[in-house]
C-alpha cells in the first residue's frame, strides 16, 4: 500500500508544480492566456487531478473501519 500512497503523492506534486508554472506564466504573461483554449484546459486538468490526488491519499490514510 505504501507504493501506491508513494506514487498518488508524486502525481499530486507534479500537477501542483504544473499549476504553479501555469500560474507564474499567467502573472508574466498577462490574463490573455486565458483565452488560449490548450493554456484554459490544462490548468483546468491540473486542478482536478491535483484535488482528486489529495482526496484519494486521504481515502487511502484513513484506518480500515473492517474489522
Amino acid at each position: 500500500m505504501t507504493d501506491l500512497k508513494t506514487y498518488i503523492v508524486t502525481t499530486g506534486i507534479t500537477f501542483v508544480l504544473v499549476l504553479v508554472a501555469h500560474l507564474a506564466r499567467l502573472y508574466a504573461e498577462g490574463f490573455h492566456l486565458l483565452r488560449e483554449p490548450t493554456f484554459a484546459f490544462t490548468s483546468l486538468l491540473s486542478i482536478a487531478l491535483s484535488v482528486w490526488a489529495w482526496r484519494l491519499f486521504r481515502r487511502l490514510s484513513k484506518p480500515n473501519d473492517r474489522a
